[in-house]
């Protein structure tokens, strides 16, 4: 990782890896919380709350998000798939067997940008990213299981990984129009309604009220819990801001994995920890 360490600069480097750090913990808090989908909109409403405040504090302009539209509503399209995504694998699968997938971003952005828009890649990159895939999935063997002994919830990490490829790609653009709180503030503003929408269709869950409820139940807990995400997320959307390669910088996030898998298994008691944490790293 030192050579991406180089290509980055060593203080961007710094801030991703401090943000990958970050990362997991929120989706442990999250994974804790004896409702997944409300923990997550409590914590998408604290995102909002946050940078509403941001905007204010730092004198930017809301109608700024106009000048970043397209990009904005492919976040929102991303965060739309990751959100729900990961909220699903919270809850039914181990978080240090699926979170490895599910950060498994590098794969998204390099194939987007060979594919699409013709970058080609050092094999160094390549092989890396193989290796970090290859240990995510090993890290779902278990002895006298098959890895598609639980599709469902694979599929949930698949899209949770196919969202978070979306707005990985859809930030770093918007980071060269606009600042960082205003497209956390438009996304999360459109994402809450959409995540409330979505389990009505599916199950007929009026979870809209029944976060808010548990929002005013217990404040501290979920604003704790969305400022470790704004953090996470705002370091990230900041080294875009300064031009960091987007590949380079979804590599060096996968700091983040061998800490979910630690996390997962001292904090959260799940199996086979020294067996996943080998795989991880």
């Amino acid at each position: 990782m030192i050579w991406l360490g180089a290509l980055l600069g060593i203080t961007i480097a710094a801030l991703v890896i401090l943000s990958a750090c970050l990362h997991p913990l929120w989706n442990t808090l999250i994974k804790k919380d004896e409702d997944q989908r409300v923990g997550f909109l409590a914590l998408t409403i604290g995102l909002i709350l946050i940078s509403f405040l941001h905007i204010l504090l730092a004198s930017y302009d809301f109608a700024d998000g106009l000048r970043a539209w397209d990009t904005i509503l492919f976040s929102w399209i991303g965060q739309m798939c990751y959100g729900s995504g990961l909220v699903a694998v919270l809850r039914r699968g181990d978080l240090s067997a699926y979170y490895p997938i599910v950060r498994s971003t590098p794969l998204i952005v390099i194939l987007f940008n060979f594919l699409v828009l013709g970058q080609s890649y050092d094999f160094l990159v390549i092989l890396f990213v193989i290796i970090v895939l290859a240990g995510a999935f090993a890290l779902q063997y278990r002895r006298g299981k098959g890895l598609l002994d639980d599709p469902a919830t694979l599929g949930f990490a698949l899209l949770a990984l196919f969202g978070t490829g979306i707005y990985t790609l859809a930030d770093a653009a918007s980071m060269q129009v606009i600042e960082p709180p205003v497209l956390n503030f438009w996304v999360n503003v459109l994402c809450f309604p959409s995540y409330c929408l979505l389990y009505w269709i599916i199950d007929r869950d009026n979870t809209g009220s029944r976060t808010l409820k548990a929002l005013f139940a217990k404040p501290l807990q979920y604003l704790m819990i969305a400022g470790i995400c704004y953090c996470s997320y705002y370091l990230i959307l900041y080294v875009y801001s300064e031009g960091a390669d987007v590949a380079a910088v979804a590599t060096v996030r996968q700091a983040s994995i061998p800490i979910s898998v630690l996390i997962g298994g001292l904090y959260l008691r799940e199996g086979a920890v020294l067996r996943r944490f080998a795989a991880s790293l």
